[in-house]
């Protein structure tokens, strides 16, 4: 069950959230706060939300990411955590605040970051 489930996600964010992918590509530099999105892409960020806060509610008492344990699903959702870092998305709930912040500390994304500011030539700036 939790496989499947984990697959499901996976699937959902390989095929879907259109409009919050046009109106804020991925960055992993700099920050952007001024670019409004439609309702379309509210409902998209809505969505993404909904999914992060179902994961951690079912799966906590395995870990600390989506299903416990880190997995592709957490990887899937990496690019959705910077749009929201350099978009400055707001009113998120605690528990997306909570798992952008696992991501953002993550040795992973701290080496992501650091390679991108060697590419890029600017800092990322504060986590």
């Amino acid at each position: 069950m939790l496989r499947a489930h984990a697959r499901s996600v996976s699937a959902e964010m390989h095929s879907g959230f259109m409009a919050l992918r046009q109106t804020w590509p991925m960055h992993a530099t700099g920050s952007n706060p001024h670019v409004p999105l439609s309702p379309e892409g509210r409902a998209d960020v809505a969505r993404v939300q909904a999914i992060w806060g179902d994961c951690r509610k079912r799966y906590r008492a395995l870990g600390p990411w989506l299903f416990g344990d880190f997995s592709i699903a957490d990887a899937m959702y990496a690019p959705v955590v910077l749009r929201f870092r350099h978009y400055g998305a707001t009113g998120l709930t605690s528990s997306s605040e909570a798992y952008m912040q696992q991501w953002l500390q993550a040795p992973e994304m701290r080496e992501w970051f650091a390679d991108a500011e060697k590419e890029v030539g600017i800092q990322v700036g504060p986590l």
